[in-house]
């Protein structure tokens, strides 16, 4: 999860009080952090990264601000127009269509300041960008620039400009194959006839988005005033984040200075600080808190968290939520803020007045029995998380992308999307226990979800059993021999036929069925085989590995 660093002295000279630092340690955790360490001078904390306008000492102090009574409700920015624009070009759309860019003026760097706003920017790429994937950020110096500017698609050997931290200029294709930076992040763009550029109106190339910025624009602690472009796949992130840092260069004392961000069908004047304004219901509140609460105690207590509250009877309380919090997606989110606002250490725990009597949940006796089979056929169980990525889920298995349940903010680019199969995750377990002796067997009863839009929830979960072997002579009949018997001990009988699958040996997959003898339903099906010589390299095996993966229709 982030981990940001600041001094006492920074966050005083932004609190405009002097804050006793054991007050301050008592005090972070209650506004959602970790605190990692902390000494006479500066303290490290660490924060979930649904709070990416925490990844500031700005964000902290604006937060501790209302917990102090120093300022509450939502702070208020005043925003001036800066007079020019950036023009979109209709051509980036499929590559990387939005930007919202601004400027900031009256800024004030400092040996120290620099790296902390260096550091928030790649916070940014990594919580909100999904690394520089959704979301990527340039900051530059202003001064040397002349608007207005321009956002558009570039041939990629026609056009050239010195990168950062060089002295020499380089071809577009070239920062890809060459530059440190553009070797890290090629795959973002490099599939496209055309890559994102940035100019301004003397064809100055401020940014060669989401790769590198260009060394023109390099910021020092001379920089004063800057010109703020973030880009993106996605409309509604690249705006949050833009807010998400102009707002914590306002908290600073700098002043915000609004473009027009022009494309083809319309203009859109940004930053957008206005508020969104949504109702908390009392009742749901006193009912997931579990205290008693008034309306004018719920809207008191988001007023401490920076939110605006008004009661407009009992049990309605209207909000209005900051332009920087990007967190904030249902009511539960906002009762969350009135339990952070009122103060977790003033609700008392009580015990509940219920009893009940445990008994094991009927639905994971199928689990155990199937575990059983498993552990008599000589597997070891594993049990891998729910959570993965793009890249292992689909590109090493060499499989098509699908629709897939996405984590909106997640606390590692490892863990991205939730599982549809459980092969990948007994693959990274063998990759990771490659010292281990041979022959390995393993196996992993577990929960995959998938979409799906006629639910309440648009999610439908499935179990799945996956069973994986590897070994100098893993071949075809052993993983067969292993299905058969699984399917044996369920009381049902195994059906196959031809399977080609791009994760498995072309001839030798198998799908399967597993049917009862008196009904011919299909209880089980799912598919087995040898592993394609690919897959396995992609996970850094060196052996032959057999698997089978079954999904169960039935329980019962």
């Amino acid at each position: 999860m982030p981990v940001i660093k600041f001094t006492y002295t920074d966050l005083e000279e932004l609190l405009k009080r002097e804050i006793d630092k054991d007050e301050l340690i008592d005090l972070l955790p209650m506004i959602g952090s970790d605190i990692e360490d902390y000494d006479d001078e500066e303290v490290k904390v660490e924060f979930f990264p649904n709070r990416p306008d925490y990844l500031s000492v700005e964000g902290v102090a604006r937060a501790l601000k209302g917990f102090l009574e120093i300022d509450e409700g939502i702070p208020e920015y005043h925003l001036e127009p800066a007079g020019t624009s950036i023009t979109i070009d209709p051509g980036l759309k499929g590559i990387r269509p939005y930007t919202a860019c601004c400027l900031v003026r009256n800024v004030e760097f400092t040996d120290e300041k620099l790296p902390q706003i260096m550091d928030f920017q790649e916070d940014l790429h990594w919580v909100i960008g999904r690394d520089r994937k959704k979301v990527a950020i340039g900051i530059h110096n202003l001064d040397v620039l002349k608007g207005p500017f321009r956002y558009l698609a570039a041939l990629p050997d026609e056009t050239s400009f010195v990168p950062l931290d060089m002295d020499e200029e380089m071809t577009l294709r070239e920062i890809l194959t060459e530059h440190k930076k553009g070797q890290s992040y090629a795959h973002l763009i490099d599939k496209y006839d055309r890559y994102p550029l940035i100019m301004d109106s003397e064809d100055n190339i401020l940014s060669m988005p989401p790769i590198i910025n260009g060394e023109l624009t390099k910021l020092t602690t001379d920089t004063k005033n800057l010109f703020v472009d973030v880009t993106g796949t996605d409309q509604q992130a690249v705006e949050r984040t833009l807010n998400i840092i102009t707002t914590s260069f306002a908290e600073s004392g700098a002043t915000i200075q609004t473009m027009e961000n022009i494309y083809q069908d319309e203009t859109l004047i940004r930053p957008d600080l206005t508020p969104k304004e949504r109702t908390v219901s009392v009742k749901n509140a006193v009912k997931l808190i579990g205290i008693p609460l008034t309306a004018e105690v719920v809207a008191e207590s988001l007023k401490k968290v920076r939110f605006d509250a008004t009661v407009v009877d009992e049990d309605t309380v209207k909000v209005l939520i900051p332009p920087y919090r990007a967190d904030i997606l249902h009511e539960v989110d906002i009762i969350e803020n009135v339990a952070i606002g009122y103060c977790f250490r003033k609700i008392e725990p009580e015990l509940p007045q219920v009893a009940t009597v445990a008994r094991e949940d009927p639905y994971m006796d199928f689990d155990q029995n199937a575990r059983e089979i498993m552990n008599g056929l000589g597997f070891a169980e594993v049990m891998s998380l729910m959570l993965t990525n793009e890249e292992n889920h689909y590109q090493k298995m060499k499989l098509p992308e699908t629709e897939r349940v996405e984590v909106a903010q997640p606390i590692s680019q490892d863990r991205t999307m939730i599982r549809q199969s459980l092969l990948n995750g007994l693959l990274e377990f063998l990759e990771d226990n490659k010292h281990e002796e041979l022959p390995q067997r393993i196996f992993e009863v577990g929960e995959t979800v998938f979409l799906d839009r006629e639910r309440e929830t648009r999610t439908v979960g499935v179990k799945k059993l996956a069973a994986m072997t590897t070994h100098s002579q893993a071949n075809f009949t052993e993983i067969k021999s292993t299905s058969d018997a699984l399917i044996s001990n369920l009381g049902l009988e195994m059906e196959i036929e031809d399977l080609d699958h791009p994760s498995f040996i072309k001839g030798r997959c198998a799908l399967l069925k597993g049917v009862k003898k008196e009904t011919g339903e299909v209880c089980v099906e799912g598919f087995f085989g040898e592993m394609n010589p690919q897959v396995i390299r992609n996970f850094e095996l060196e052996y032959p590995v057999v698997a089978v993966e079954v999904e169960f229709k039935s329980l019962k």
